[in-house]
């Protein structure tokens, strides 16, 4: 019996010094809380991956609902990854519905 190992693949965050090596790339993204952007739920990327991941704020009114805020009590609607080819990723934060 022969074991092949793969190649160790190194995950990054551009915002903060988050890091992480696994032995494959998962099916679902990678997320952590970024000290970048103030504790919001971000995704890591392949080290060495031209991105930028911002995370954007709500530009409509919140009134009574339930939504994400971060570190600095803004409420941030999505953080969106771009790629240097074009591509766009994107994690929503929808609100919250609540019982009467």
């Amino acid at each position: 019996m022969v074991v092949l190992l793969g190649r160790p693949v190194v995950f990054v965050c551009p915002n903060c010094s988050e890091r992480l090596g696994l032995n494959s790339v998962p099916e679902k993204p990678i997320l952590h809380p970024c000290r970048g952007l103030a504790g919001m739920l971000a995704p890591m990327v392949v080290e060495g991956t031209d991105c930028k991941v911002e995370s954007n704020e709500r530009d409509d009114y919140v009134g009574a609902e339930l939504v994400q805020t971060d570190g600095n009590g803004r409420p941030v609607m999505n953080v969106t990854t771009t790629y240097a080819d074009g591509r766009t990723d994107c994690v929503v934060f929808a609100p919250t519905a609540k019982g009467c």
